[in-house]
């Protein structure tokens, strides 16, 4: 007879790409002491990052791919970005407007799918999409909605996660089924995104000027988990570094062609 915990785990770890995670945490999104709010401590490095090519968001009409409860559209609209975020979870959407209204913020949320924004052509001049293309059905066509929104000239800013051993042994094998720190069939390593699949994704579509760099949480070294993990219970924040190492997960971003040619970004 199997015992029932064993039966449990099974089941668990057998679902994969579990996006329903999203609604069962969704309440939980603002909450300090929730593991899920790990998750805003990325955004310090990652917009940093990302204002290498935006210098001021200040009225740059933003559109946040993959929203979530709203950390992303939170951090932009308080430069001054208008900012819009698109989610397929209902109760993310209500707890990121929730969030907004307490804050103060004039966001506008909706619910809706990235493979089919709900959105004319050319309407922002940046989207962000950010811990996203690794989850949607079909990440090419989800680049490719996000092209036909954006303006010409505009920025598409990004993160994933690259399809390696390195990234299946981290993020699947360590932090899902042995130290429980991601929940169990949240990711699916067969929806990973290499570079080089990414990149020749973004060229096809009709983007240039493309930039990637390694977006390292976990450290180069086989003590770095165990660094990375003390820092986060001790200081809730993440020792975040960005390289050249692209193994695990990366950064970027891509200009949408113009006929002018490039045009420099805000």
């Amino acid at each position: 007879m199997i015992n029932p915990f064993i039966r449990q785990i099974t089941h668990r770890s057998s679902v994969k790409n579990d996006l329903e995670f999203y609604d069962r945490t969704a309440s939980e999104w603002w909450d300090e002491a929730a593991d899920i709010y790990a998750l805003s401590k990325l955004n310090p490095a990652r917009f940093h990052y990302f204002e290498r090519v935006i210098k001021d968001w200040t009225g740059l009409r933003v559109l946040d791919v993959g929203c979530g409860g709203g950390y992303s559209c939170e951090n932009i609209a308080k430069q001054g970005a208008i900012a819009t975020g698109i989610d397929q979870s209902h109760a993310c959407i209500e707890a990121a407007q929730h969030h907004a209204i307490q804050m103060d913020l004039p966001i506008t949320y909706q619910q809706g799918y990235a493979e089919h924004l709900p959105f004319a052509d050319d309407q922002f001049d940046v989207v962000v999409c950010v811990d996203v293309l690794e989850h949607v059905s079909d990440w090419q066509q989800t680049v490719r909605e996000i092209f036909r929104v954006l303006k010409s000239g505009g920025i598409f800013c990004f993160d994933t996660i690259n399809k390696t051993a390195t990234s299946r042994l981290i993020l699947i094998t360590l932090l899902e089924n042995i130290l429980r720190k991601i929940p169990a069939g949240v990711h699916d390593w067969n929806q990973f995104v290499s570079p080089d699949e990414l990149s020749e994704c973004l060229a096809q579509t009709g983007f240039s000027s493309v930039t990637m760099n390694g977006f390292d949480l976990f450290g180069r070294s086989p003590w770095g988990y165990v660094q990375t993990l003390w820092h986060y219970q001790t200081r809730r924040a993440f020792q975040i570094g960005i390289d050249d190492d692209l193994s695990v997960m990366y950064i970027g971003w891509a200009q949408k062609r113009s006929p002018e040619g490039e045009i420099d970004a805000r």
